[in-house]
């Protein structure tokens, strides 16, 4: 799909756009990153709003004859733009060839997106399914007979050709970013041929199927609680959200048991087939490593990024280490926990006595992200609130559903939309925050066009995690006490963890299992030894160096986690978001005059600046070595010494 920027397939548009279940501050998604149905009636509100897909795409449903009457006419406009331009971009005006060009990708994003938003929320429709599959398959046939060519001819132009376009088409200038980004693959773009036949069977026949298949069986798995039949999504949150230890472990051991056996094998056979997948295109392609593929689609050189995976290897581990040593003493002493295991690691911490965490509901949490919003930007709060007012969130947890969230950009005048599982709690409060971050960086990129608003990985998180940031700091504002205040602090922390110590974690299991795949297909016994190396390396080894007590029923939790199969090699961007917003807030905090503005042309440039670039006027380096230890120490590291502080201050612990 990078090959063809604004022209992925609808499979890739759909990971793109949802960024997968994406809030670090939300412990339950993030606690393994489930991808499952959303929870079994959770929020029974059939007053919580929905969004307006129809009026806003201009189908009358999925099916409707109007669909098939777009995609045959974007498919005769895509003959026609071949015919006019292939072999012809030297002599022919170039920005009228990606004008051209970015109105088929917009009617291309149109569908796809409308036929997966809408299936997203009814995941039990198998018409639904087929029609979106089938789809799909015609979207590609488009993309590889008509399409296909262009990004390989312009990749293929010299130098002295483009610069010729410019002088001569001074509004080409506009597509800078796009032509640099189909120039930058030129290295690793393979035959027309070749690069056709690829597109034309990836609906059919590679990874997709086989991953889609292995997708609807974990959104099929339930598991026997408390008398009960539960979904994947109730009985994560149930282990977050409880205060009894014995249920907590409970709910891990049925997650994991569950897990064996057929779902693990099935889990091997997928990532096997991705991790031969990547493994092949990685040669056949020339690139350097296992990460260059995705470092290059984030525009992100190798060297930074290995920089953050070390910085967080020498920094983060010993802090998070430091935080479960913390909370372990908490829990022993707030709820009398005897042995800390893995399956209290999002423990709650709630030192109140007698004090239930209340229902919020959606107008109270409409009002919280609203409040804090507006204190660092009226912009953004506006944005925030038209998107509420619009239609634009799909609200409730209902049966069907997709769980988790995500906000889809979609295209400039279309978009975006959020999905949402809503069901009162502090974390949905945060994920509201966050996604609505996404939907106001959209909208503020928008003026850059569809091949342009969506920024590299590494800067798309930017918007929603501040957004998190900001409604957090607003809400320990409004903390009454100190025990209130070090509840929040603990929660934040633990998001912190899950976003950057664990998704690096995620990392190196992916390094650990594409560098076996050279030798062979993997099994579920090797990727269960490879995931439990990856956690002793990160976590520590029991009785060793590791704060916690046993790693009880962990071994198969690679299994379900979405982004091995979908997105290789995607999960540090989390990590480099996270931090990145860490040290812009420090920033904000320290000199907040200008600022938003600041942060509001960051946004609004979209793709058109990568991230060094972007992150300049904030007086930030993330090409400098010390940059990720810097600010993994202030982030991360502020965040834990205030927590001490305030638990010394509480008589629960002794600051470390």
């Amino acid at each position: 799909s990078s090959r063809h920027p604004g022209l992925e397939t609808p499979e890739t548009v759909e990971q793109y756009q949802m960024r997968l279940w994406s809030s670090p501050f939300a412990s339950l998604v993030y606690f393994l990153l489930s991808n499952t149905m959303a929870p079994n009636a959770l929020s029974t509100d059939v007053c919580l709003p929905r969004w307006d897909l129809n009026s806003r795409f201009g189908f009358e449903s999925p099916f409707s004859d109007d669909i098939d009457k777009h995609l045959e006419e974007t498919r005769s406009m895509s003959k026609a733009f071949k015919d006019k331009y292939e072999g012809n971009l030297s002599t022919s005006s170039l920005l009228d060839a990606v004008t051209e060009y970015e109105n088929i990708a917009i009617r291309r994003a149109i569908v796809s997106s409308y036929l997966s938003l809408s299936y997203d929320v009814a995941l039990e429709d198998d018409a639904l399914k087929k029609r979106k599959g089938s789809i799909s398959q015609t979207q590609s046939e488009t993309m590889g007979d008509f399409l296909e060519w262009f990004s390989l001819d312009v990749a293929d132009m010299s130098q002295e050709e483009i610069d010729k376009h410019y002088e001569q088409e001074p509004g080409l200038k506009s597509y800078t970013a796009f032509l640099d980004e189909i120039r930058r693959q030129r290295p690793h773009n393979l035959d027309k041929n070749v690069e056709r036949a690829l597109t034309v069977r990836s609906p059919y026949v590679g990874t997709r199927p086989l991953v889609s298949f292995f997708d609807k069986e974990l959104s099929l798995m339930r598991f026997e609680l408390d008398g009960e039949t539960v979904n994947m999504e109730v009985l994560l949150s149930r282990m977050s959200s409880s205060k009894d230890a014995d249920v907590r472990a409970l709910c891990l051991k049925q997650l994991n048991n569950g897990l064996d056996g057929a779902v693990t094998r099935v889990a091997s056979l997928s990532l096997s087939s991705v991790a031969g997948s990547w493994l092949i295109e990685n040669k056949e392609r020339s690139y350097n490593d296992l990460r260059s593929r995705r470092n290059l689609d984030n525009n992100c050189p190798d060297e930074v990024v290995g920089s953050l995976l070390d910085g967080v290897r020498s920094a983060g581990v010993p802090l998070c280490k430091r935080y479960y040593a913390l909370k372990k003493q908490i829990l022993k002493e707030t709820q009398g926990l005897k042995s800390f295991r893995w399956s209290d690691r999002n423990a709650p911490i709630e030192i109140t006595e007698n004090k239930e965490e209340e229902k919020i509901t959606w107008d109270d949490a409409v009002s919280m992200v609203e409040r804090g919003y507006r204190k660092f930007s009226p912009r953004m709060s506006d944005l925030f609130m038209d998107m509420v007012n619009e239609k634009r969130i799909d609200v409730p947890a209902t049966d069907g559903k997709r769980g988790g969230a995500y906000c889809a950009g979609v295209v400039p005048g279309v978009g975006p939309f959020q999905l949402l599982n809503f069901d009162g709690t502090k974390h949905d409060v945060a994920t509201l925050a966050h996604e609505s971050g996404h939907g106001c960086h959209d909208i503020l990129a928008y003026k850059q066009g569809y091949l342009q608003y969506h920024p590299p990985l590494t800067l798309a998180e930017t918007a929603s995690i501040f957004g998190e940031m900001i409604v957090f700091r607003d809400l320990l504002d409004l903390a009454e006490t100190p025990e209130e205040k070090f509840t929040l602090l603990m929660s934040k922390i633990d998001d912190v963890i899950n976003s950057v110590v664990r998704q690096c974690s995620f990392d190196r299991f992916e390094e650990l299992a594409h560098t076996a795949r050279e030798n062979g297909e993997l099994s579920a016994e090797e990727l269960d030894d490879f995931w439990m190396q990856a956690l002793t390396e990160y976590y520590g080894v029991i009785g060793d160096d590791s704060p916690f007590d046993a790693y009880d029923d962990v071994s198969h939790l690679w299994a379900y986690v979405p982004h091995f199969h979908h997105v290789p090699f995607y999960v540090y961007s989390y990590a480099f978001a996270d931090l990145v917003v860490g040290t812009l807030y420090h920033s904000f905090q320290t000199n907040p005059d200008g600022f938003e503005e600041r942060l509001l042309d960051l946004l609004s440039a979209g793709g058109t600046k990568d991230f060094a670039t972007a992150l300049g006027p904030f007086g930030l380096d993330p090409t400098s070595p010390s940059f990720w230890e810097d600010s993994i120490k202030a982030h991360l590291g502020g965040l834990l010494s205030e927590a001490e502080q305030l638990a010394s201050k509480m008589g629960y612990a002794a600051q470390k």
